[in-house]
């Protein structure tokens, strides 16, 4: 598999699991669920930048980033999921990804590629996954729906201690088109601590799902 992401990449994504970097104008945006929301506005396009912070309980950290990587089973419990699949592309690997937005706006679609390890750090493993935009992956854009071409996310994951898991998460991307600011902010107030929420349930059926296989 090729490496499309640095060292330095995957260290600065474990690094803030344990102590995120929230200097330069970061502000508490929201904290919903025992998950704390920080936001950071990028000046060039006028959107935010997200980091999020809290602890999925009662679920292993490898299995939290199992059923993360696991495109086929995330189309079963993420129900905003339209398309999901890895593609072949010239000889590189990436994901194709539509999400369903609610009418009337277009759907948004990623093509975007991603990259795993498991960083074994004093003792303990810290399970990270970086993704981001692949605006040259040769994929013609649907019609109807907006292609979202800058889109960047990274994911540290590990046990919180109590068998639960620890998760950083910074992510930005720039949806296009006129996207209204109530929808803006449900997606980060109520958005993102429903998915943390149904990845959760995801995670305790997993095993379940596995042994259907």
């Amino acid at each position: 598999m090729s490496l499309h992401f640095g060292e330095e990449e995957f260290d600065s994504a474990w690094r803030e699991l344990d102590e995120p970097q929230l200097e330069g104008g970061w502000e508490l945006f929201t904290e919903n669920m025992g998950v704390k929301i920080y936001r950071l506005l990028d000046k060039e396009t006028g959107l935010y930048e997200y980091k999020i912070i809290g602890v999925l309980s009662a679920c292993p950290a490898q299995q939290c980033a199992d059923v993360y990587m696991d495109l086929a089973y995330r189309k079963q419990w993420d129900s905003y999921v339209k398309e999901l699949q890895e593609k072949e592309f010239e000889g590189h690997k990436a994901i194709y990804w539509e999400v369903k937005y609610p009418f009337p706006l277009s759907n948004r679609d990623y093509v975007y590629i991603r990259e795993r390890r498991d960083i074994q750090v004093e003792g303990r493993t810290i399970y990270v996954v970086l993704a981001r935009s692949s605006p040259n992956t040769p994929l013609a854009e649907k019609s109807s729906v907006t292609r979202v071409k800058d889109y960047k996310q990274s994911l540290a994951m590990a046990t919180d201690g109590a068998g639960g898991t620890k998760v950083f998460m910074n992510y930005f991307d720039n949806p296009g088109g006129m996207i209204p600011t109530w929808l803006v902010n449900w997606a980060a107030k109520s958005g993102v601590p429903g998915f943390l929420t149904d990845m959760k349930k995801a995670c305790n059926n997993y095993d379940g799902h596995c042994q259907k296989k």
